[in-house]
């Protein structure tokens, strides 16, 4: 017999949902009004498509056959992106690899299967496309409404896919868990430029989300598995930033993530709460370069390694 609390309960999550879909609904056209996307060359046959503030770069790989993109924007974007490929190139859009499932970065998967567009991404994208989305802010997650039927991955994949595509080979592959559990690498060899979606930015530290089955030990293992395959001349385009940069910038990012975990895991080896750990601050000599994102610092961050680490609850402590 279904216990009528958990029904009541149900029922307010999902009226919470709908209501947060028709706010955003609401204010969607205001939060993006005005919002330019440049594109910018990174090397050989991709280029670049960012907003300002450089959130959800999406990758275009051009060439006589026509064009792939990596990832699609916000929903309110996507005519403003489709615009943005169409200044360098006039071909078909044929393919779309989602780097993971995070709503600036399958937003606009609706609109370009529509296009007939045919959406690729790791099979745990597809399967959380199934429900509402959550993803990781405001110390318990926020919520999306689920992604329409059309947005949703076409085909999906477990290890890797290959496509030989403009003359040359693009490979996407699976990413250990880090930023979610669906993480996608693409990268294209004969441009040597490497996309890495959200387990790489620039612009704040690591965003673990853990309601998606991200984690830290899979950051760490995702970033060394990039650059091992990055090389001096590798142009690398992070999920977040305004810029291109190459592989010391991943190997700086790791340095810096490697430190913190190591500096939280001796302050628990000590015995200290959650609360010792915040008050020590052991991102002070970061926080000017990675923890100026709002929505996104070491209050945020510390947190989530102090539980992976053995620590207790998860957020006992702003």
């Amino acid at each position: 017999m279904t216990n009528p609390r958990y029904v009541a309960i149900g029922t307010c999550v999902a009226a919470c949902v709908m209501v947060a879909a028709a706010a955003g609904q609401q204010n969607a056209a205001l939060q993006f009004e005005g919002v330019a996307l440049t594109t910018v060359p990174v090397a050989g046959n991709v280029h670049m498509v960012t907003r300002p503030g450089g959130g959800g770069n999406v990758g275009v790989f051009t060439g006589p056959e026509g064009v792939l993109l990596v990832d699609s924007l916000f929903a309110p974007l996507a005519d403003r992106l489709l615009a943005a490929v169409r200044e360098v190139s006039d071909g078909e859009i044929r393919f779309l690899i989602n780097t993971h499932v995070h709503i600036d970065h399958i937003g606009g998967n609706e609109a370009l299967a529509g296009q007939d567009v045919l959406i690729f991404a790791h099979h745990n994208v597809r399967r959380r496309t199934l429900e509402p989305l959550r993803f990781p802010r405001f110390r318990t997650g926020g919520f999306a409404p689920q992604p329409a039927a059309a947005a949703r991955p076409v085909i999906t994949y477990h290890d890797e896919v290959s496509f030989h595509f403009n003359g040359e080979e693009v490979r996407a592959f699976f990413a250990p868990a880090a930023h979610t559990d669906g993480d996608t690498f693409v990268y294209f060899p004969d441009s040597d430029v490497l996309h890495l979606g959200d387990v790489f930015r620039t612009t704040s530290y690591p965003i673990i989300d853990v309601y998606n089955g991200g984690s830290l030990a899979g950051t760490i293992d995702a970033l060394e598995r990039a650059i091992d395959i990055a090389g001096p001349g590798t142009q690398v385009i992070p999920g977040h930033g305004v810029a291109v940069v190459g592989r010391d910038a991943m190997v700086e990012f790791l340095a810096m993530t490697l430190d913190v975990r190591d500096r939280v895991r001796t302050m628990i080896a000590e015995g200290k709460t959650l609360d010792e750990v915040m008050a020590a601050r052991p991102t002070a000599s970061y926080d000017a370069t990675w923890g100026q994102e709002a929505s996104w610092t070491a209050n945020d961050f510390v947190p989530v390694v102090f539980h992976e680490l053995g620590g207790a609850s998860l957020y006992e402590a702003r």
